[in-house]
């Protein structure tokens, strides 16, 4: 990176959900970064039971394994804590408990090692996850799809984020999480959704696409789950029908996804004759049917699209060093907050145009988007 004279390490800490992760990452000077070590412990048996995430009960199995976690990829990472830069933590937006456990470990290694704490919005780390394992610069097209957000962005630069357009309701992730737990799927929910419906018809039930001839790239995924519930409803659910009902909800969820990028990347020019960049992240761009939609619309627009591998797609603390080591090595560690950093169950990327324009009621926790 610019500016650059010698390789950045440093410890990422990601606890904002239900997976407990700690990774040590290198930014080299040159371009690039090498991942020295990643571990991440889900919680999967522990919320099956509730067909959804329990805050509480992620907050204490975040604080049974974060130590354990940490501890785990500095031993694979071969390095001591002398060894690092800075710690950087997931410090927002997400279940605040959870928040809390990783974010006071960061803070706790920070300080015995002597080092500098980086506050790591969690939207930033998906944001760049990209240019983990990608030659991916400033500017691109970002459409950030998971279980709590989506919208897509404009990544102008470090810090610099310009929504374009979001979700008004449910995210994307929430609706096949949703359905899911409707249909009485298990959880995971949106991995279920898909497994199911890929032996489905997608054509087979006529599910709404919500906003999707109203201009501009506002989206809606709320309504779905009364479609799917009357859909439920209306014929026994034998598994031939069930993965109709799978298909045909994933297929919405595609062409709405697929029709707004189609417009989003109509109105992006990155300039200066570079190439047009369309990445997708979160935890859905893990969604085989969503990235072959996407694929298609980034052909036709002449952009290249840019996914990250599927271990980063979803929450995972490579994201996180990576934003706190770009952060460190552009200056901007003060931005995102030092010891006395506090935690934020919302965080977004574009806050100037949250609090301008919000696309959620800001209520006493903020503005979400």
């Amino acid at each position: 990176m610019p500016g650059m004279t010698r390789p950045l390490t440093l410890l990422g800490i990601e606890t904002s959900c239900d997976e407990t992760a700690a990774a040590v990452i290198r930014l080299l000077p040159e371009g690039g970064v090498e991942i020295l070590a990643e571990k991440v412990h889900t919680q999967l048996e522990e919320h099956a039971p509730y067909l959804g995430v329990v805050p509480e009960i992620a907050a204490r199995a975040h604080a049974e394994l974060v130590d354990k976690t940490v501890a785990a990829a500095m031993a694979d990472a071969g390095i001591t804590y002398s060894d690092l830069d800075a710690v950087a933590a997931t410090s927002g937006p997400g279940l605040i408990g959870g928040v809390l456990v990783g974010m006071m470990t960061g803070k706790a290694v920070a300080q015995a090692a002597g080092k500098p704490f980086i506050a790591v919005n969690h939207l930033e780390g998906h944001a760049l996850s990209p240019r983990l394992t990608h030659d991916c610069p400033f500017p691109y097209l970002l459409l950030l799809v998971s279980g709590g957000h989506c919208q897509f962005l404009e990544v102008r630069g470090l810090g610099d984020y310009h929504r374009l357009g979001s979700t008004i309701d449910d995210a994307a992730g929430e609706a096949f999480d949703k359905t899911a737990k409707l249909l009485g799927l298990g959880f995971p929910g949106g991995p279920a959704v898909e497994r199911i419906g890929a032996s489905g018809d997608p054509k087979a039930i006529d599910f709404p696409r919500p906003l999707l001839n109203r201009p501009g790239l506002e989206m809606s995924f709320a309504g779905l789950k009364t479609a799917v519930s009357r859909a439920a409803a209306a014929e026994p659910l034998t598994d031939t029908r069930m993965a109709n009902v799978c298909a045909s909800f994933q297929a919405a969820i595609v062409d709405v996804l697929s029709e707004k990028a189609r417009r989003a990347l109509a109105g992006f020019e990155p300039g200066d004759g570079q190439a047009k960049r369309f990445v997708v992240a979160g935890g859905v761009a893990s969604n085989k049917a969503i990235r072959t939609g996407l694929e298609s619309v980034a052909k036709g627009a002449g952009a290249v699209l840019i996914a990250p591998p599927l271990r980063h797609c979803t929450d995972n603390a490579a994201m996180i060093a990576l934003a706190g080591a770009e952060r460190l090595a552009g200056g901007l560690e003060s931005e995102a907050g030092d010891l006395g950093a506090g935690a934020r169950p919302r965080w977004p990327l574009d806050e100037a145009a949250a609090k301008s324009d919000p696309a959620y009621a800001t209520g006493r926790r903020g503005a979400k988007a």
